[in-house]
């Protein structure tokens, strides 16, 4: 019934809810039709996972708390998100994760999603915050070559193979977030790790094999030679990585 509740309260463009609670390795997300989302306290257990919509563009915390290896992953949009949290305590590699989405052969990688996130008061081994680009797309493989037809014993001579196709070149990368992170200012430099690097590019598609030439054949008057096979193709070419963001730090 509580899970009810919750789930009505928050289904609405703007909403508001107590407490938000992940049980240990689960997964919950959070409803699409939520633009701005505030909560007293969120606590994602130990190997947990929020998942953030595409559609939620500012989400207001007065308490979090991830667990071990615990994450707030944030669906790819192409609008900004900001997250402005209070009081913050994070265990040992937990994540935000703004990565971008892998490509596919019908659709081209995307981009982390811009990120703005200021935590007033932070706890925390490290603050790791990934908004990778999505890797690009891998390229098609080539066809390969059809085989040469075998001759006959009273006509024709063996068919040559036909040579393999090329395969398709890898599709670029999509580019890394622009995040922006405000933090206390006694909170040490080197516990923070934000990665903003381009998508890699997709993998060079295969070479098409070549056809294999018709097999010779000895007949009673004479013996026919076999046929040429064909060439194979050329493998395709890595595509290019995403554009780098950029991160930018500010302490209040």
């Amino acid at each position: 019934m509580r899970k009810l509740c919750l789930l009505a309260a928050l289904c609405s463009p703007f909403a508001q809810a107590e407490v938000v609670s992940v049980e240990a390795n689960s997964m919950m997300r959070l409803p699409a039709n939520v633009s701005v989302l505030r909560l007293e306290k969120l606590d994602v257990a130990d190997y947990g996972t929020l998942l953030i919509p595409a559609g939620i563009t500012q989400v207001y915390i007065d308490q979090l708390q991830l667990g071990r290896e615990a994450r707030i992953t944030i669906v790819p949009a192409e609008h900004g998100i900001a997250l402005r949290v209070a009081r913050a305590e994070l265990g040992e590699g937990s994540q935000i994760n703004a990565r971008g989405a892998t490509g596919t052969f019908e659709k081209p990688a995307r981009p982390a999603r811009d990120l703005s996130l200021r935590i007033e008061s932070l706890q925390a081994p490290q603050l790791s915050i990934d908004a990778r680009g999505g890797t690009g797309a891998p390229g098609f493989a080539g066809l390969d070559g059809g085989n040469g037809e075998e001759p006959g014993c009273t006509w024709g001579a063996a068919g040559s193979g036909a040579n393999g196709d090329n395969g398709g070149n890898g599709q670029p990368g999509a580019a890394g977030g622009q995040v922006r992170v405000e933090l206390p200012r006694d909170y040490p430099a080197e516990q923070v790790r934000v990665r903003v690097d381009g998508g890699t590019g997709g993998k060079p598609g295969e070479a098409g094999r070549a056809g294999a030439g018709g097999k010779a054949k000895g007949c009673v008057v004479y013996r026919t030679d076999g046929g040429k096979s064909g060439k194979p193709g050329l493998a395709g070419q890595p595509g290019e990585a995403g554009t780098a963001g950029a991160v930018t730090i500010q302490r209040l």
